[in-house]
């Protein structure tokens, strides 16, 4: 894989670092045939977002959590609506390119294309030899990619060496064995080992469904079983069921023989019923005659005493009709009383009430003057105010302009003073030209002055003037006050007297009034008998209690008749036999009827047992056929239990514990070799790198791991790679990836073409980061590689590179650009 060149729009490490929306690499102009490949420029600058884009695989690295997809999204690192990365690299002697678009805006999307160029250099899709189309999904982009690169996870671990990339040592063993599978091409075998997989995991599921089967019929039994022990002994039931039947139906024909014995003795007292019931319906009669004509006396009883209680509100509502209309004369004669005790008062107002108003007239006017007086006083004391504030600022004018006078006077005077006046020099005196021009202000300040002495003195005359005024009007605030405390009591007399006057038709109204109520009380005294009853409510008294003693007379003679008439049919009812008990052919119709549905029910008990019965052979038959299929279904079980048990072990061995642990223990020499030549080239002879694939364990058993051994040869110790330093750490792991990389390129013949490497030095002193730019050149060499392309933080290390790309430089240009 060899990038050629790469465009990146909307990218946030591009937009913080160098300012720039869209940035276009082109690597074969800028680098042409270089092995090394430098990014440089300050922090920020975006060199690992341009190096984490340079390859083909959905993600950023050294951003990422995973290697592969599902690690990383992209949304996180654009700032644009829609971001693109466009990517045009060489793999294999073949022209591709990958495009990826991000959609940001509402609702994300990601599409990704890649196309391969063909003779004629144009653009097609990629298609894959089981006719899988580069379709714009990620899905089938990832799939393209995998089958030109192979697996992102083997890619990253020994191709691109990222920020905080995870240290070869720290791979857990089924992570190392899933690399290391994939580097020595073992890929068949894991395949093999996924199908076997696969059956083991179809015999899982059928044995399941077997198994299922199974507890399905045990259920099935356990149900049978169980309703065949709740039928319990059917035979014994059907015997109990026939001898219960045969007493049910002795007792129906017993409720039969009493029921026809009390039908015949309820016929013969029949006729003595019907002669009980035909008195007994008289006497009803005569009851109800008795109670209509001793009703129909009451209610006239009750009429009349309500006749007697309407003459009796009719006389006291008379009476207190009076009363009422002789209470309310005496109370408006009162009134009237009341109403005349200021007769004096309101005539004396209706004649003085004329007077009172033109008194009222002439305090307005005086107090009209009075505000007009007072208004005059306002607007003089403020003319005063302001003539006087005028004459201070006369007053400091006058000073001011006095000064500058004086000042003119002085800088004139300066005329005779000055050394240089009559010379040649003196056109270029200042002194003597400020004296000049003092001498042509001069009559502009005495004019000021003598035009100020005139405002001054129009401006005390003011003010005599308004001081004359103010003492003469000095009183009329005092005049004011007692003119609207005089004009207060002549308006509220005259409203009080109006009141009054405006009383006098109420006067005449009540002693017309009075008048009429002395007749009407008189009246009213003179009318005879007022409290007593008339002749005509006596007669109607009278009348009323002569009706109430007739109808109480009448009332005991219609009693004392139905008494006895009452008495003559209690005695025939007596002299009748007594009546049967009408409950006793009820009764023995309804034990006639018990008696037939107790044999309706031992029918139905009988029936029900001899189903029972059938029930029960049918369910020892079912029972034996659920055992037959039990015992098959184990069968079955225990077949497929054996040939899961062989599967199982085939995928063992086909696993990263089986073969693949094989194929891993065999290269792991050739790959200790690779790390080791490597070491050897650009550190020395000190390290040397075994690696370890079989562990003992404390009991002294082998069991499988990954362990990077390391000797060194100046102390003669071995130690693991974790215990080493920060820096020898670093060191033993790139050639360690390296090797990876070589032994990729070398046994399976996959090579990509380039390598990567950010920021991989930074814990080595300046000494041993030089050397590691040797190694470099050497895994180029041995590998076969065309170019690496890093990033350093060392200036020195930097330098080295065949060409060095300073996005510093490219930052400058965009701001000139800006600019």
């Amino acid at each position: 894989m060899f990038p050629l060149s790469l465009t990146l729009k909307g990218f946030r490490g591009i937009r913080d670092g160098l300012g720039r929306d869209v940035l276009t690499l082109d690597l074969e102009r800028l680098a042409g045939d270089a092995e090394l490949v430098a990014l440089a420029g300050a922090n920020g600058r975006g060199k690992s977002t341009l190096l984490d884009n340079l390859q083909p695989f959905l993600t950023l690295p050294s951003r990422a959590t995973l290697a592969g997809p599902g690690g990383f999204s992209y949304y996180d690192h654009v700032v644009l609506p829609e971001s693109e990365k466009d990517l045009i690299w060489l793999h294999a002697g073949r022209r591709f390119r990958s495009q990826v678009v991000i959609r940001s805006n509402g609702r994300r999307a990601t599409e990704a294309f890649l196309f391969e160029a063909d003779a004629e250099g144009r653009w097609h899709p990629m298609a894959l030899p089981d006719g899988t189309v580069s379709d714009g999904k990620t899905g089938t982009y990832n799939r393209c990619i995998e089958h030109l690169l192979g697996s992102a996870e083997t890619f990253f671990t020994s191709a691109f060496s990222a920020q905080g990339k995870r240290q070869l040592s720290a791979y857990q063993n089924s992570e190392i064995k899933t690399l290391l599978a994939d580097l020595l091409g073992q890929e068949h075998i894991r395949n093999e080992g996924k199908k076997a997989a696969q059956v083991a995991d179809l015999l899982k599921a059928g044995l399941v469904a077997v198994r299922g089967q199974q507890a399905g019929l045990d259920e099935q039994l356990l149900r049978l079983e169980d309703e065949h022990q709740r039928l319990g002994d059917t035979g014994a039931r059907i015997t109990a069921q026939t001898r219960a039947r045969s007493g049910a139906q002795r007792a129906q024909e017993i409720a039969h023989t009493h029921l026809a014995r009390q039908q015949a003795a309820f016929e013969q007292a029949r006729g003595f019923e019907a002669r009980r019931a035909q008195l007994s319906g008289e006497r009803s009669s005569l009851i109800r005659a008795g109670k209509q004509v001793i009703e129909g006396i009451a209610a006239q009883v009750q009429a009349q005493r309500q006749r007697l209680e309407r003459l009796e509100q009719r006389i006291a509502h008379r009476k207190a009709q009076r009363a009422a209309q002789r209470q309310t004369l005496s109370l408006q004669h009162r009134q009237c009383d009341a109403a005349l005790q200021d007769v004096a008062a309101v005539r004396r107002a209706g004649h003085r009430l004329s007077l009172v108003e033109s008194v009222v007239a002439s305090r307005a006017e005086r107090l009209q003057s009075a505000r007009h007086q007072t208004q005059e006083l306002s607007r003089c004391t403020a003319a005063w105010e302001v003539a006087k504030q005028r004459l201070k600022a006369i007053e400091r004018e006058a000073g001011q302009a006095a000064l500058r006078a004086e000042e003119l006077t002085r800088r004139l005077g300066l005329t005779r003073e000055v050394p240089c006046a009559g010379t040649d020099l003196q056109g270029q005196c200042k002194l003597l030209g400020d004296a000049r021009e003092a001498q042509v202000l001069m009559p502009s300040a005495q004019g000021a002055i003598r035009r100020l002495s005139t405002d001054e003195a129009d401006v005390r005359r003011q003010l005599s003037e308004h001081e004359a005024r103010r003492r003469a009007l000095a009183q009329a605030s005092q005049v004011l006050e007692r003119a609207e405390r005089r004009e207060a009591i002549a308006r509220e007399r005259a409203i009080r007297y109006g009141r009054l006057a405006a009383r006098r038709r109420e006067i005449e109204q009540a002693l017309t009034r009075r008048k009429d109520i002395e007749g009407e009380l008189e009246v009213l005294a003179q009318a005879p008998n007022q409290d007593g009853d008339s002749d005509e409510e006596r007669v109607e008294r009278l009348d009323i209690g002569t009706t109430l003693k007739a109808l109480e007379a009448q009332h005991e003679q219609q009693a004392k008749h139905y008494r006895q008439g009452l008495d003559r049919m209690d005695e025939a009812l007596a002299a009748l036999p007594v009546a049967l008990d009408g409950r006793v052919l009820p009764e023995a119709e309804r034990a006639l009827a018990a008696a037939q549905a107790a044999v309706a029910e031992v029918e139905r008990a009988h029936l029900q047992a001899v189903r029972d019965a059938e029930r029960r052979d049918a369910l020892d038959r079912q029972i034996r056929d659920r055992k037959r299929e039990r015992a098959g279904a184990a069968a079955r079980i225990a077949q497929v239990d054996a040939q899961l048990g062989n599967w199982n072990l085939l995928v063992k061995c086909l696993g990263n514990d089986g073969l693949i642990a094989l194929a891993i223990d065999d290269a792991g020499p050739t790959l200790a070799g690779l790390a080791n030549d490597l070491l050897l080239a650009s550190y020395g002879p000190r390290f040397t790198v075994s690696l370890l694939t079989q562990l003992e364990t404390r009991k002294g058993e082998q069991r499988e791991g990954f362990v990077v051994e390391v000797h060194d040869g100046e102390s003669g110790q071995r130690k693991r790679v974790e215990q080493m330093s920060g820096g020898e750490r670093i060191w033993v792991n790139e050639c360690l990836v390296r090797a990876v990389a070589l032994y990729l390129a070398q046994n399976s013949g996959r090579c990509y073409g380039t390598l990567f490497s950010d920021e991989a030095d930074g814990a080595l002193d300046p000494a041993r980061k030089r050397m590691f730019v040797a190694m470099k050149r050497e895994v180029l060499r041995l590998g076969g590689y065309a170019r690496e392309i890093f990033i350093s933080q060392t200036p020195e290390l930097t330098a080295m590179a065949d060409v060095v790309i300073d996005l510093d430089a490219l930052s400058v240009t965009a701001q000139a650009m800006d600019v």
